[in-house]
């Protein structure tokens, strides 16, 4: 039996406009620019399976995860929860809908009002949607969620406030916040970036207990592939605002296809001074989100782009295996190509290394004296 569809993204759209100055006011017939954030993204996330964007600042990521809470409204597109478009929703159905979808911000210093105790956090959201009709029924339920999320005994908690906890402790609040509805959908962005290495294992097991007990499905977003692997069931490679790379976790990082996402991989650190493993190159820096590129969005930064295809037409998404998307003209060719261009890049840093040798030799045979001024 195939597992249940809770989140279908279709070809979502969200651009910003860009304001001017004072000056750029006075100006007339110029044609309005927009940031293209999020630009004709699709992909679905199933009951209980954790799915990750991943991808450098600036992509799109977070964006992506506001427009399916709807703290953003789309450009266009559609956004299906329980096969029911989201993307429109206004006034009662909007609320509605807001109570089965929660959100954990990133950074737990800023997303706890510091004039509010941990009860009052916690039971906010339990107060705008009229659930508990009681205080005492509403701090049941507050305890509840807040041992859910592993801060035991909750009554000591409870009339704390922000400052009086760790870094740590402030986020299971939050996620304590996002539990106390009981939702269907849970959107995490970047839960442990702002906490110490010591404690983000222990959110992060928490998360996975979570998905295990109650069955709920996460979209997970995270710059780190390597927590990223350890959270996901699948993965979704975020450039420029367009999803670019996306499959099982596993198949993504042993396996993948498009030259970004090589990239990201060669540069996750790895704990072992004797490793090592050449860098996979990219060129440039990132295009402005404005002036997207033609073609291929990756095409200015890409060592394997080809002129005249990859600046011209937009890639077609391609299944390089059962359940693994690349958007990339060349997506079957590029790990030969890749290989090929390690094995140059060696040759060229013998030959380096070869002359520069020489350069040393012949100048320690030079007799005349250099006087340094």
């Amino acid at each position: 039996m195939a597992e249940k569809v809770i989140i279908n993204v279709k070809k979502l759209k969200k651009y910003f406009p860009v304001r001017g100055g004072l000056m750029s006011s006075f100006g007339s017939g110029k044609e309005q620019k927009f940031v293209h954030a999020v630009d004709n993204i699709s992909f679905t996330i199933k009951q209980g399976e954790v799915f990750s964007l991943v991808g450098e600042s600036g992509c799109g990521k977070t964006t992506t995860g506001r427009l399916l809470t709807r703290l953003e409204d789309p450009t266009s597109g559609h956004i299906y929860f329980h096969k029911r478009d989201i993307a429109n929703l206004e006034g009662k159905d909007l609320k509605s809908f807001r109570r089965n979808v929660q959100m954990i911000f990133q950074d737990p210093y800023e997303s706890l009002n510091p004039r509010l105790t941990v009860f009052s956090t916690v039971a906010e959201p339990l107060l705008v949607h009229h659930v508990g009709d009681t205080i005492d029924e509403r701090e049941d339920l507050v305890a509840k969620a807040l041992e859910a999320a592993e801060l035991k005994p909750a009554m000591e908690y409870l009339h704390r406030y922000p400052h009086e906890l760790s870094g740590g402790q402030r986020q299971r609040v939050a996620i304590a916040r996002a539990l106390a509805l009981r939702p269907e959908f849970i959107v995490a962005d970047e839960p442990v970036s702002m906490l110490d290495v010591s404690i983000r294992a222990g959110i992060l097991n928490l998360l996975l207990d979570l998905k295990a007990k109650y069955g709920i499905p996460y979209l997970f977003i995270t710059h780190d592939l390597s927590v990223a692997r350890y959270m996901s069931d699948r993965i979704g490679v975020m450039y420029l605002g367009t999803i670019v790379e996306t499959g099982e976790s596993e198949k993504v990082i042993k396996n993948p296809h498009h030259p970004y996402t090589r990239a990201l991989l060669s540069s996750v650190p790895v704990p072992d001074p004797d490793y090592k493993r050449e860098r996979k190159k990219i060129k440039g820096d990132l295009p402005s989100p404005i002036n997207v590129p033609k073609g291929c969005r990756f095409y200015p930064r890409c060592i394997f782009a080809k002129k005249g295809i990859c600046d011209r037409k937009d890639p077609p998404v391609v299944e390089v295996e059962p359940g693994h998307f690349v958007k990339c003209h060349f997506a079957a060719d590029i790990p030969a190509m890749d290989g090929k261009a390690d094995e140059e890049m060696e040759e060229k840093v013998e030959l380096g290394e070869q002359l520069l040798q020489e350069t040393m030799n012949s100048a320690g045979n030079d007799e005349e004296e250099i006087e340094f001024v």
